[in-house]
């Protein structure tokens, strides 16, 4: 007998106690034990979760009106920058806005030790904030400075928005160049000397619904410690990016725009980091829930990481300057061994992602459900898939003093 649920259907199951969740980890022993029809007769809903850095992320702030009132032109937490360029006391707080100054001793360019990331995590941690801010004055707003502090549980609205979160799947970056480089992607040794990856794989949300049958606008999940939704499709969004057999992208594929309520996460998911010779960022903890609808659905969440693929590409040239292909293609199982292949020569692997925090959230979030506490949210749109052709574009370099590029 064929399976078919809805998201209704589950919800109801969820709130009289009675459904059936399973960690992605989790249920690929099932479906190996039971076979895809039986599991998804079986299991209604399946919990995913990564934990690593997403550098697209950050806060909108409405911080309240001092007295007199003021319209903020510069704003500072903790000397980082804020964006203020919104309305009067509104701010958008970026994970990876710097200082001007840093403590730091920098031995390398861009060798920062706090920034937006910190910031966003100091204030989920109930910390004290220092607030600097100027303004050129109206006859509305007539205050020109403020110099003062805040708690997150102090100032109006703090909802975490962040434009690129929970890729579908990323490169595996090496060095082929004669000199230690330092990125996005962490310390990369000369010659091969180390290959960093960033995906939880199996436990990864979009690798468990790599169509978006499931997920769309409006979709609920677990965001930084609390309850988040899906507000958009992210920035760089490539459905069309390369797939396997199986529908997963062997390149970075789709990407989710998520929002959620800042004063009820946790900073235990929602941590500053400092990447040395590159700059901050902040790790955020994603879990998404995948209904089980029919036994596609349950096929799709029984992927292994013998059976998901991510490029490998060279960070001293080809990805900085797009020159030439990936090195090599290896799965997730290969790069959690500890090594792999690149060139014929063996090259030690580490993640930047947490593997077990991401079991830990995918956890958290079932107990969430079996509970009662957490719900399912039935999309309102769907998001851009493969059908959609979308292309991702680089920037224009024009010369603007070249008489033919302004033709």
């Amino acid at each position: 007998m064929k399976v078919s649920r809805s998201i209704e259907e589950i919800n109801q199951k969820i709130k009289n106690g009675s459904a059936v969740v399973f960690t992605a980890e989790e249920v690929i022993g099932l479906v190996e034990e039971k076979g895809v029809n039986e599991a998804a007769k079986e299991v209604d809903v399946v919990t995913t979760g990564t934990f690593g850095p997403m550098c697209s992320s950050g806060v909108f702030l409405n911080v309240g009106h001092p007295r007199p009132r003021i319209k903020l032109s510069e704003a500072y937490l903790n000397d980082v920058p804020a964006y203020a360029g919104i309305a009067a006391v509104d701010l958008y707080l970026g994970a990876t806005a710097l200082p001007e100054t840093d403590p730091a001793n920098r031995e390398y360019p861009g060798d920062f030790i706090y920034g937006g990331g910190h910031v966003i995590e100091d204030l989920v941690a109930g910390k004290e904030v220092r607030f600097e801010a100027n303004a050129y004055g109206t006859d509305c707003y007539p205050l020109k400075k403020i110099d003062t502090s805040f708690k997150l549980s102090e100032i109006n609205e703090a909802i975490l928005y962040n434009p690129r979160n929970a890729y579908q799947n990323y490169n595996v970056a090496v060095n082929l160049g004669s000199k230690t480089i330092y990125t996005y992607m962490g310390i990369l040794k000369s010659n091969l000397g180390n290959a960093n990856y960033s995906s939880a794989g199996q436990l990864s949300p979009l690798f468990n619904d790599p169509l978006l049958k499931t997920i769309g606008m409006g979709t609920r999940i677990f965001l930084g410690g609390g309850i988040g939704y899906v507000a958009w499709h992210g920035t760089q969004h490539n459905p069309s990016a390369a797939r396997e057999d199986n529908d997963t992208p062997s390149a970075p594929g789709a990407t989710l725009a998520l929002t959620g309520d800042l004063k009820q996460m946790n900073a235990r998911w929602l941590r500053g980091l400092s990447f040395l010779g590159y700059g901050v960022t902040m790790q955020v903890g994603v879990g998404i829930p995948i209904p089980i609808i029919n036994e596609e659905i349950m096929k799709y969440c029984s992927v292994r990481d013998e059976d998901l693929f991510a490029p490998v590409v060279d960070y001293s040239r080809g990805y900085p300057y797009k020159e030439g292909e990936p090195l090599e293609t290896v799965s997730y199982a290969e790069l959690k061994s500890g090594s792999i292949s690149v060139q014929g020569q063996k090259v030690p692997t580490a993640s930047l992602s947490s593997y077990a925090g991401a079991r830990e959230i995918a956890t958290e979030l079932k107990g969430w459900i079996k509970s009662g506490k957490f719900t399912l949210a039935v999309p309102s749109v769907g998001l851009p898939s493969i059908e959609a052709g979308i292309k991702l574009n680089s920037l224009p370099q024009r010369n603007p003093e070249s008489e033919e590029d302004r033709l």
